[in-house]
């Protein structure tokens, strides 16, 4: 199980570096060619309608940062699979990393060109290489290990044995001593005179002696006078007790002291050479244990150097990258144009300024941004240039610094998304600053025939817009600022399409470097290729924004709030139901300008118990909101927004 880990996380930090090399010369080549975000682009185009509006629904502006975690959930199963399937003798890791790779610069290519894929099979046999020699580190480490495995169990073995047996002997010699003991006292006849350097004892003589001739028998030793004691009959001579003279009892007693010297020199020597067996025995198995140790380090080693090199060349290539490429401190050293015409000011009637309820003015940084750009696109003014091409008398091509040179306008508009849902908050309100684009195209001198103006974005994403719609009359503009600054960079910098009236996906282009003047029956647009409508006005619609959905009141005085819209229409009344009774007129703000939305409130005296609110919006035209629901494909949701609350 332990290599296994070992080859997972393998796997893991070499398709790490593949990325993270990849990333770095991304920098130097275009951030579009690093192969998470090509791949990430064609996800984006190819998701399906209604996954790609559930992911808006549920995660809405943080769509794409789901996007990344999901794909480097996969990156890392992949990758981790890649390492457990690797061998030094098998290279199928290896081939899933190569697979991977080719797909990535085949999408590659056909995002960049040729030259956009070298990031990738760079980064691609770095990974690859480092994952072959990860593999071999791990390989011959589990080679020391399997051999030395059965050394370590066979010096464990010998050291058990040696500790046994030290263990064993101090109880085998206690058990021949006592055993001796008991034989010499059943040997010994009661009475025999024994002799000590103190005198003359009863005690039985500790000495034998025995002879050598089997079976001989011995005369009867003379018993000592005064001694009372009978001679011994019948015991053979070589068996029987001898009275020894003091000479002779005391070269026995130096010849029993010599014995028990030597005994213990013996015993002492086993135990030390036991103790040394055993120490000797732990030795071996330590360093048997510790020989595969250095082929581990180096794994580790390994490890911990790609997965550092996966760190800092992704983390490095994508800050360099960012930077290099990055226009945030040019915008702000940007002064805009000032208006040709007094600004606008908005009516102190138009914003009410209940609490909750969303102000008349989306600022800058919650203004909703929906759009396929996974990297935002930094694009310099000094690069910048607008071409109308197409089905015109003369082409033209506009850089920023023509645009200094023209008329300036400056206009409230509120713009929508297609994949707003009911009562959602993709939606915003803003003062935009820019040029007239009916101007523009008529410079250019579109044919009678041309229906549609193909828009398309520095990052190649298209949207298809009435030709009509934009020649009517309507402040549709080429936007360059917003809310009394530069564009911000993530919605637009720095220049974009701003048309009331109808939806982003058909009009509003952001980083717009191309007008194709051409027809709807020529030409196609991003979305409209996918199934969406081709024409895309905004409809009629409102937000109850509070009280929010499932709050709890308090019984009460209550003020019901919230927006709607019937942009380039304009609303004429809101009205509020409250539970299933009669539906009653909301009292609405000022109106600024019926290209943008117009706040509402309703007082309403809260009863205990659960309700439920509606809402509902009336253009200009007479039309009301349709009560009927319907999903945001192909031409955006209807319905109308409902609230459930409990008042306590």
């Amino acid at each position: 199980m332990a290599d296994l880990r070992l080859r997972v996380v393998a796997g893991i930090v070499s398709a790490g570096a593949a990325l993270g090399v990849a990333e770095l010369l991304a920098a130097f080549f275009g951030v579009g060619t690093a192969p998470l975000n090509a791949l990430g682009a064609t996800m984006v185009d190819h998701t399906p309608d209604g996954l790609r509006e559930w992911a808006i629904t549920t995660f809405g502006t943080h769509d794409k940062n789901v996007l990344y975690v999901c794909m480097g959930v996969a990156a890392v199963l992949v990758a981790g699979a890649a390492g457990a399937l690797e061998r030094t003798s098998r290279a199928v890791g290896s081939t899933v990393l190569a697979v991977v790779g080719v797909v990535a610069a085949i999408v590659v290519v056909g995002r960049a060109g040729v030259s956009g894929a070298l990031p990738t099979i760079i980064g691609v046999a770095v990974g690859i290489y480092a994952l072959r020699v990860l593999t071999r580190r791990i390989d011959a480490s589990l080679a020391v290990d399997d051999r030395v495995a059965p050394e370590t169990s066979a010096a464990a073995e010998m050291s058990d044995h040696a500790r046994v047996s030290a263990e064993a002997r101090p109880h085998a010699r206690a058990g021949t001593a006592a055993s001796a003991e008991a034989t010499a006292d059943a040997d010994t006849p009661i009475g025999t005179e024994t002799r000590s350097e103190s005198g003359t004892s009863a005690t039985p003589l500790a000495h034998t002696r025995t002879g050598t001739h089997t079976g001989a028998e011995v005369a009867p030793a003379e018993t000592p006078t005064g001694a009372g004691v009978p001679a011994a009959v019948g015991i053979p001579a070589q068996q029987r007790e001898v009275p020894l003279s003091d000479e002779t009892s005391s070269a026995a007693r130096e010849s029993d002291a010599d014995t028990r010297a030597s005994s213990a020199t013996t015993t002492s020597g086993t135990a030390a050479s036991a103790a040394g067996a055993t120490s000797s025995g732990i030795g071996d198995s330590d360093r048997a244990g510790r020989s595969g140790e250095p082929e581990r380090r180096r794994v580790l080693q390994g490890l911990l150097v790609v997965g550092g090199l996966a760190v800092a060349t992704g983390v490095g290539g994508r800050l360099l990258g960012l930077r290099r490429g990055d226009v945030s401190g040019e915008r702000a050293a940007i002064e805009l144009p000032r208006p040709s015409a007094p600004e606008v000011p908005i009516a102190p009637g138009a914003d009410l300024r209940v609490p909750g309820l969303t102000p008349y003015l989306t600022p800058n940084a919650d203004f909703y941004r929906i759009d396929t750009a996974l990297i935002v696109p930094q694009v310099s003014k000094d690069d910048w240039s607008l071409r109308i091409h197409g089905m015109v008398d003369r082409e033209i091509r506009l850089s920023w610094a023509d645009l200094a040179n023209r008329p300036v306008m400056e206009r409230l508009v509120t713009l929508a998304c297609v994949s707003n849902p009911v009562g959602g908050d993709l939606i915003g309100n803003a003062r935009w600053l820019g040029y007239r684009l009916d101007e523009l195209l008529a410079e250019a001198g579109p044919h009678p025939d041309a229906d549609m103006v193909l828009s398309r974005s520095t990052d190649g994403w298209t949207a298809g817009t009435p030709l009509a719609v934009l020649t009517d009359g309507r402040d549709a503009m080429l936007a360059v600022g917003m809310n009394g600054e530069p564009l911000p960079v993530a919605h637009g910098y720095p220049a974009r399409l701003v048309v009331p009236g109808l939806y982003g996906y058909v009009s509003a282009t952001k980083w717009v470097t191309e007008l194709e003047i051409t027809r709807f029956d020529r030409a196609t647009a991003y979305w409209t290729r996918r199934g969406w409508s081709p024409m895309g006005p905004i409809k009629t619609g409102t937000r109850i924004d509070t009280p929010r959905p499932r709050a709890r009141i308090p019984k009460g005085p209550t003020t019901i709030a919230g927006v709607a819209w019937a942009q380039h229409r304009g609303v004429r009344a809101v009205e509020v139901q409250i539970d299933n009774g009669d539906w009653q007129p909301a009292r609405l703000a000022d109106e600024q300008s019926i290209d943008t939305w117009r706040q509402w409130t309703f007082d309403w005296t809260a009863t205990p118990g659960p309700h439920t609110l509606r809402a509902r919006t009336t253009d200009t035209t007479g039309h009301p909101q349709t009560p009927d629901r319907s999903d945001v494909i192909p031409d955006g949701a209807t319905g109308y927004p409902t609230t459930t609350l409990q008042v306590t």
